[in-house]
């Protein structure tokens, strides 16, 4: 009789815990995670990475899906965003930060989370590459352009003060170092009838002796020159029509030859497979193409990658003669070996050789 009082006492607390793990499962309506994928009827946290200059219209756009996505499957979603210069996002989601979607400013930054191990399927196999925005650099100047400032030979006059961000940190800075590189390139070859290494160096020297700072990122560096620091601003311009639109005072000057920008968004396997995302995030991803948000770019500067909303707002965008892209220098590859490698052009033009 001792014997069985024992072991009553002993199985007690099993039962006890066995009877709520019951009615636990029994009261709770959220599915166990399953191949990858969050509950369909259980709230879901899905976090963004992105660059500093697609913050305005993501304040805009996340509310959007969210009432989208929540009417589509009942599931709410909460986002957790940071916004960085490109290069500094892509450093931290390879260094552990657990974004689901990185959104950055070029190619070679969602190129490094990739090579990490972080995005293992094939990015660029939808939606025209994997681009969500397109832009090209232009130049920003005072209102009225004091300085009559018309084209990227005006930034290496003396006097004139130019602004441009750190292409270390920032993948706007990348992109104005190749404008301002090719557009030296496309100079020597309309002279010459060869594109001349040594020239675009040259060119884009005589404009660096101009630079005032190198900030981290162009947020940054528009920040800087509307405080007052400098004369003109090298940047995107998505970024200076998005300040016009909001009253800020700026001329927008389009240089005959410049660069055609487009920003990448992918999902981040390593961690949507983590966090059980991966449905979330892809659906995001995909939202990011559609015609609602290319208009909503639009609406914040940018030019769009859909066909049917570039048709309907090709009036609002200047075309300049000399539009060149990435593959005009050889492509991604060959420009982060010959202008940011340690002894690529960049490097030589900062150390002045």
């Amino acid at each position: 009789m001792i014997q069985i009082q024992i072991t009553a006492r002993r199985l007690f607390p099993v039962l006890l815990a066995l009877l709520l793990l019951m009615a636990a499962t029994g009261c709770s309506n959220k599915a166990v995670p399953s191949n990858g994928n969050e509950a369909v009827d259980g709230d879901v946290t899905l976090v963004i990475g992105a660059y500093s200059v697609v913050k305005d219209a993501f304040a805009e756009l996340l509310p959007k899906f969210q009432a989208d996505w929540l009417q589509k499957t009942g599931q709410r979603v909460t986002f957790q965003e940071s916004y960085e210069a490109s290069g500094t996002q892509a450093r931290a989601i390879v260094g552990g930060f657990d974004a689901d979607v990185a959104v950055l400013a070029m190619e070679g930054d969602i190129g490094k989370i990739a090579s990490a191990g972080f995005i293992t399927h094939d990015w660029k196999a939808k939606h025209g590459g994997g681009m969500i925005t397109s832009s090209i650099v232009v130049l920003g100047t005072r209102t009225g352009n004091p300085l009559a400032i018309k084209d990227w030979s005006d930034l290496g006059r003396d006097g004139v003060k130019v602004l441009y961000p750190n292409p270390k940190t920032s993948g706007g800075a990348q992109w104005d170092i190749n404008a301002i590189y090719g557009a030296g390139l496309k100079i020597s070859e309309e002279q010459t009838g060869e594109k001349s290494p040594q020239y675009a160096k040259e060119f884009l020297s005589a404009i660096h002796a101009n630079v005032e700072s190198l900030d981290k990122s162009g947020r940054a560096s528009m920040a800087a020159f509307e405080y007052g620091v400098g004369d003109v601003i090298v940047t995107y311009e998505n970024e200076l029509r998005a300040r016009i639109n909001k009253g800020v005072q700026y001329d927008i000057v389009i240089p005959k030859h410049t660069i055609i920008i487009e920003n990448p968004a992918a999902v981040v396997d390593k961690n949507v497979d983590k966090h059980g995302t991966r449905a979330v995030a892809e659906a995001f991803v995909d939202y990011l193409h559609s015609e609602e948000v290319q208009r909503l770019f639009v609406k914040h500067g940018f030019r769009s990658l859909n066909r049917v909303v570039a048709e309907e707002t090709k009036e609002q965008f200047v075309t300049p003669e000399g539009l060149f892209d990435i593959g005009y220098l050889g492509g991604w590859d060959q420009v982060r070996e010959e202008l940011y490698s340690k002894k690529g052009v960049w490097y030589q033009v900062l150390a002045g050789i």
